[in-house]
Parts: C-alpha cells; sequence; structure tokens
C-alpha cells in the first residue's frame, strides 16, 4: 500500500512562494508517475501539474504554467511542487497523487492520494 504525505502548505500573501513536498512510501516510487492536483471550496479537483517515473517530461495546467514547477528525487522518493507568483485564486487544498500509468492523470486515473495540504493566498 502507497502512502503520500504532503507537506509544506500555509498563509502566503499574493505575489510569494511556497513549495509543497509529498514523501512517497510503500512501494517503488520509480515505478509511479506523480501529480498535484487541488481543490477549491465549491469546485471540482483539478490537475495541476504530472511528471513522469524518470522526472524528464513534465505537465501543467494552463493556469499554473510558467509559475509552478513539479520536480521529484528518486532516491529521497519525494516529488514537490515549487509555486511562485501566487495568486489569490490558487487558494485550494493541494493534493499529491500516484499512479502508475500517466503523468497527465485524470482524477479517476489516480491510484492513490495524499491526505492535502492547504494553500491560502491572501490579497
Amino acid at each position: 500500500q502507497v502512502q503520500l504525505v504532503e507537506s509544506g502548505g500555509g498563509l502566503v500573501q499574493a505575489g510569494g512562494s511556497l513549495r509543497l513536498s509529498c514523501a512517497f512510501s510503500g512501494r517503488t516510487f520509480t515505478t509511479y508517475t506523480m501529480a498535484w492536483f487541488r481543490q477549491a471550496p465549491g469546485k471540482e479537483r483539478e490537475f495541476v501539474a504530472g511528471i513522469s517515473r524518470g522526472g524528464a517530461s513534465k505537465y501543467y495546467a494552463d493556469a499554473v504554467k510558467g509559475r509552478f514547477t513539479i520536480s521529484r528525487d528518486n532516491a529521497k522518493t519525494t516529488v514537490y511542487l515549487q509555486m511562485n507568483s501566487l495568486k489569490p485564486e490558487d487558494t485550494a487544498v493541494y493534493y499529491c497523487a500516484a499512479d502508475l500509468t500517466t503523468p497527465t492523470m485524470t482524477v479517476s486515473d489516480v491510484d492513490y492520494w495524499g491526505q492535502g495540504t492547504q494553500v491560502t493566498v491572501s490579497s
């Protein structure tokens, strides 16, 4: 069974930065593609960024391109989301996700979810 534990969320002013981390355990990390999703109050959970098993291929939602960067450290079995130039509309609970198949996973594709970490951006 895979466990995903997110950390790094918090309150930040607009224009600021945060770095989210997701620690993976329970299976072979390099078997899984990884992604970040987010869910704002009253909205559906949405894809933010995904990364391939080796880290060479990365994918982003249009809303975060140029501001967010996903990365992974396979030696540390951890995936990161560096978030810069944050906007109030980035406020959401951010979830780490693991899938055996594709880094552009949809909600229904996800094999394992983390518990989520709150990110709040004040204006």
